[in-house]
C-alpha cells in the first residue's frame, strides 16, 4: 500500500544541478552559434547530460568523438571535461579554430600534473578509468601519471621513489571514497604529498553533502542525471550510505517507476552538476500529482562562484578558421 496521502513530503537539495563550470560551457555553445552560425562541432558531449546535448543539437552543434571527425575550416569546442594536449595538436593540424570550453577546476588539475612531472614525481591520479576529464589529465603528463580507480587498486601502484609521489583526482569523485583511497595510499607511501589545494570540485562536495544530509530522512532519493555522468551516479551512492532505503538515476520525470513510491512517506530530490533546473521541475510536478506536494528544502552551501567564457568567443573564428585552410572569408 502506498503511504498516507497527508505524510507524503519532498526533500529538495540545495544546491543541486549545473555549477558554474557546466553553466559556463553551455553558454559557450549557445554564444559560439549565436555568434557564427551552425555549424559548430563539439568533441565529446559538452557535458554529460542526455536533455542537453539534445537541445544543442537542435540549435546546430554537431557531437563528434574525435578531432579528426571536423571537416578542415570549422570550429571545434574542447567539452567541460578538458582534452591532452595531443588533442590540441590534433585540431591544429586539422585546421580547426578552437574554443576552449575545459571548466577552470579542471584546468587547474591540468596544471597541477604538469608542475609534479616537471619536478619528476610520480603522479597518482585517483579516478575512473576512460573518463574524458581523466584522459585528458593523464595526457598532459602520460609518463609520470598512473590511475589509481578506487582503493581496490592502491595494492598494484608501483613508484620509482616513495619520497617523490603525489596525488591528483578527477574532479567529480565521491568525496568519502576519494579520501578512502588516499588513506590506503598514505599507508603505502607514508611519503605521499596532497595537492596544494582540494581536486574534487566545490558543486561536487556541495551537492554530496546536502544528499547526506537529506538521505537519513528520505526513504527514497531521485538524482535527476545521466548515465554517464560521474558525479550524478556518486550521488546515488552517497544516498544509499547516507541512509536512504534506494536511490535511482533518471534523465526524465517519465522514468520513475510508479512502484518506487509503495510505502514511501519521504522522497529526496537533487540533481547532477550538468542537469538544467527544467528536469529537476518535471520530477517535482510528477511526484506532486501523485500526492508528494510538500517540498521542503534542504540547503547544505551558498554557492556565488561564476567563470568568464572563454577568451576565444572574442574573436573572429570563422576568419581564422578559413584563412587556416586558405580560403577566404565571406564578407
Amino acid at each position: 500500500m502506498t503511504a498516507p496521502t497527508q505524510a507524503r513530503r519532498v526533500l529538495l537539495a540545495a544546491p543541486r544541478g549545473y555549477c558554474a563550470g557546466v553553466d559556463r560551457a553551455v553558454i559557450a555553445v549557445e554564444k559560439a552559434l549565436e555568434q557564427y552560425g551552425a555549424p559548430v562541432y563539439v568533441r565529446h558531449e559538452i557535458v554529460h547530460n542526455k536533455y542537453v546535448v539534445q537541445t544543442l543539437e537542435r540549435k546546430g552543434a554537431i557531437f563528434v568523438e574525435q578531432t579528426e571527425e571536423v571537416p578542415p575550416g570549422n570550429i571545434v569546442m574542447f567539452s567541460a571535461h578538458g582534452v591532452a594536449p595531443t588533442v590540441h595538436e590534433e585540431a591544429k593540424a586539422g585546421r580547426l579554430a578552437t574554443i576552449d570550453a575545459t571548466c577552470p577546476l579542471v584546468t587547474k588539475v591540468h596544471k597541477e600534473a604538469v608542475r609534479f612531472a616537471q619536478e619528476d614525481y610520480d603522479i597518482l591520479l585517483i579516478g575512473h578509468e576512460g573518463h574524458e576529464e581523466v584522459i585528458g589529465t593523464s595526457g598532459e603528463a602520460p609518463d609520470h601519471i598512473q590511475l589509481v580507480d578506487g582503493p581496490k587498486d592502491v595494492e598494484k601502484v608501483e613508484v620509482r621513489d616513495p619520497s617523490k609521489v603525489v596525488w591528483l583526482s578527477q574532479t567529480t569523485l565521491s568525496v568519502d571514497e576519494t579520501m578512502e583511497t588516499v588513506d590506503a595510499l598514505k599507508t603505502k607511501f607514508p611519503g605521499l604529498i596532497s595537492p596544494p589545494s582540494d581536486d574534487i570540485c566545490y558543486a561536487t562536495q556541495n551537492r554530496q553533502l546536502a544528499v547526506k544530509q537529506m538521505g537519513a530522512e528520505a526513504d527514497l532519493v531521485i538524482v535527476v542525471g545521466s548515465r554517464n555522468s560521474s558525479n550524478s551516479k556518486r550521488l546515488v551512492e552517497v544516498a544509499l550510505q547516507a541512509g536512504a532505503q534506494a536511490s535511482y538515476l533518471v534523465d526524465f520525470a517519465s522514468e520513475i517507476e510508479e512502484a518506487w513510491l509503495d510505502g514511501v512517506t519521504t522522497v529526496g530530490v537533487t540533481s547532477g552538476a550538468s542537469v538544467p533546473e527544467v528536469l529537476v521541475d518535471e520530477v517535482l510536478e510528477w511526484l506532486a500529482q501523485r500526492g508528494y506536494e510538500d517540498v521542503e528544502t534542504v540547503k547544505a552551501a551558498e554557492e556565488s562562484i561564476t567563470f568568464s567564457l572563454p577568451k576565444e568567443l572574442r574573436r573572429d573564428l570563422r576568419a581564422e578558421a578559413a584563412e587556416a585552410v586558405g580560403e577566404t572569408p565571406e564578407v
